[in-house]
């Protein structure tokens, strides 16, 4: 699967563009449910990602994309179940995440933030 272009709000993956974010489970590529994390929104100032969401943890790496500007907050509980499952996160802003994904992608799943 190729990660293409990615710009502020849209992201390109296999030439299908998605302007919303969006989860890489097993191959396959969703839009991210956030509505359960939307609880959490005023403490962070946005909707961050919890343990309320569908998290894809069959993988041993876990890519979260913080953003353009890496302001995703990922709430410690979600990096303390990691942690507990024996996934590896890595968090870092988007571009990065995708720049990570196009280098390895074996036994990997991704949450990717297309704003902020």
């Amino acid at each position: 699967m190729k990660w293409n272009k990615y710009h502020f709000g849209s992201i390109e993956v296999g030439g299908i563009e998605f302007c919303r974010d969006v989860v890489l489970d097993r191959g396959e590529i969703t839009k991210r449910k956030k509505k359960g994390s939307r609880v959490f929104r005023n403490q962070f100032g946005h909707t961050p990602l919890s343990l309320e969401e569908k998290i894809p943890w069959k993988c041993k790496r876990l890519v979260i994309g913080t953003g353009m500007y890496g302001w995703l907050h990922v709430m410690e509980d979600v990096l303390d179940e990691a942690k507990r499952r024996g996934v590896n996160v890595v968090q870092c802003p988007t571009p990065k995440a995708l720049e990570l994904l196009n280098k390895e992608q074996a036994d990997t799943n991704a949450i990717l933030h297309v704003t902020c």
